[in-house]
């Protein structure tokens, strides 16, 4: 009796631990408190459609989002399509389905997520997978994933793989439950990481319905091809090459650029030992502008202005009212460039000798032959191989074309043969081509040197002094150097310096004015009616 006894407690010692054992583990196997955990039930049906239940435990103030795509890469130019129906959510939360995706929103709570898969089960040799993806595309880590399966037939295998798509990394534990079915279990899956669960069933035991097609749309269309691949290889050949033959053009200017240029000297004396101011390689004030920065700007036109005016082709006086008149003095001549000739004839046409600033303002002046003549100057002076307006076009246009074709080559392979990448690099390479126009008008060697010396001339008019010139050749000095100093930004300087009140060619007595103060206002009134011509640009100042 005592024997029987003893057995009795022993088998129910045992049965006790055994239960304790089993609830200790099941604990473990818990979710944390306040995380985002699944349990994914999946049941294989006869007809091949796989019914998937989803319990998804949200905390409490939490909204959490799923996209699982439906359209997977399965080869090259292969993808395979899945079809979600009858998805629908007990609890707080929402679905959505279209041809690319399955996305859900839960709110805080437990819900329960149900759904059919269509197009899971595939024949592989002579046996069959059924694969889904049964967690992905969170936009949350999840503390827990548990995965059940059950089918008709015992499955053969189970091949169970998490984190990032992609990724060949195991899940936590997967095996073949009994022999009945998949149990699967993955802990910690970061946000946007995936749980993909591949089974293996005997032929036979449901009919395949996997859908596996040619990529269509806009990602074949845009797949990296052989084609387009040479055609990337091609085109960036062709930028090195462009690189190499800008830098080529170009380099003299980089070099004079960033080499120190120390003061030239442009006074010279002549026989009867008089000081005078001579530029470099000749280059007049409007020119210098147009060399340094390649385009033609209101500057370079006042600074004509005043170079005629100091060389007694044209007069300026200030008039009571805070105006001004610009007066003929001299006829044009030969002795003038194409472009000042057009200067004279913009401010006075033929018949007129006078005219106002305020005057100018109400009159349509037309400029666009002033920057034509002054564009061909460069170019006839051998400072620029072509005009540097016509180039910068020719170039924009180009890389318009060009850009252009290339889209509409894009438009058409994505819609016929594919390969639409090849019209998208073609697209690419014109538009840097046209946003490169603007770097492409190159100096000559000429035109190099002259930059140089145009440095020079800056330093020049940042250091002179008046006792670097006798106090008899100053005027014309001063004078000569103004259009200069205007054109090169050192105008405040230039006047502070040698403080010139009286001018042969600038008239201000009786007005009680300050010459410091007049030209400076006389240059703004004139920069603003030349830049409302509009065919100028209206910077103040080139930097060379």
């Amino acid at each position: 009796m005592l024997k029987n006894w003893g057995a009795a407690i022993f088998v129910a010692v045992a049965l006790t631990s055994v239960t304790s054992l089993g609830t200790a583990a099941g604990a473990h196997a818990q979710p944390l408190p306040g995380t985002v955990s699944t349990e994914v039930r999946m049941k294989l049906e006869r007809d091949a459609r796989l019914s998937v239940t989803e319990t998804v435990q949200v905390p409490d103030g939490k909204i959490v989002k799923r996209t699982v795509p439906l359209r997977l890469a399965a080869g090259d130019d292969l993808e395979r399509q899945y079809r979600v129906t009858d998805a629908k959510v007990e609890g707080k939360g929402s679905t959505s389905t279209d041809d690319d995706s399955f996305s859900v929103t839960l709110e805080g709570g437990q819900s329960t997520l149900t759904y059919t898969v269509v197009g899971a089960v595939a024949p592989v040799g002579d046996a069959l997978e059924v694969r889904w993806q049964v967690a992905g595309g969170w936009d949350t880590e999840l503390d827990k994933v548990a995965v059940s399966f059950s089918a008709p037939d015992s499955p053969t295998s189970v091949n169970c793989l998490a984190g990032p798509v992609g990724s060949s990394q195991p899940c936590t534990s997967a095996d073949l439950a009994d022999g009945k079915g998949v149990r699967a279990q993955e802990i910690k899956l970061g946000a946007g990481e995936r749980v993909d669960v591949a089974i293996g069933l005997s032929a036979g035991v449901v009919p395949p319905n996997a859908v596996v097609v040619e990529q269509s749309g806009l990602a074949a269309a845009f797949a990296l091809t052989p084609a387009s691949g040479a055609a990337l290889g091609g085109l960036l050949v062709l930028l090195l090459g462009g690189v190499t033959l800008l830098w080529y053009l170009r380099g003299r200017d980089a070099a004079a650029l960033a080499s120190e240029v120390g003061a030239v000297s442009v006074l010279v004396r002549d026989q009867d030992n008089r000081v005078a101011f001579a530029s470099p390689d000749g280059v007049l004030p409007g020119q210098v502008g147009t060399v340094v920065d390649e385009h033609v700007d209101v500057v370079d036109v006042t600074a004509t202005v005043i170079d005629l005016a100091v060389r007694n082709y044209l007069w300026i006086t200030e008039t009571d009212g805070h105006d001004w008149q610009i007066v003929r003095r001299n006829p044009v001549d030969d002795s003038l460039s194409g472009y000042e000739k057009a200067v004279c004839e913009a401010l006075l046409p033929q018949g007129a000798d006078a005219v106002s600033v305020s005057a100018l303002r109400g009159r349509q002046i037309d400029l666009a032959h002033v920057r034509d003549r002054l564009y061909s100057d460069v170019v006839e002076k051998r400072w620029f191989v072509r005009r540097p307006d016509a180039e910068r076009n020719l170039f924009w246009w180009a890389g318009i074309v060009v850009a252009v074709l290339g889209v509409a080559a894009t438009v058409v392979l994505a819609l016929t043969i594919g390969n639409a990448l090849f019209g998208l690099v073609v697209a690419a390479g014109g538009v840097a081509l046209a946003f490169g126009a603007r770097s492409m008008p190159a100096r000559t060697k000429r035109g190099s040197e002259l930059l140089e010396h145009v440095r020079g001339l800056r330093g020049y008019l940042a250091g002179v002094t008046p006792e670097d010139v006798p106090e008899a050749d100053r005027e014309l000095v001063f004078s000569r150097s103004l259009p200069y100093a205007v054109v090169l930004g050192e105008t405040d300087r230039w006047i502070g310096t040698f403080g010139q009140q009286d001018l042969y060619w600038y008239g201000n007595s009786g007005t009680g004015s300050d010459f410091r103060r007049s030209f400076p206002a006389f240059l703004g009134a004139l920069d603003g009616v030349l830049a409302q011509a509009g065919h100028l640009r209206s910077l103040r100042t080139p930097n060379p």
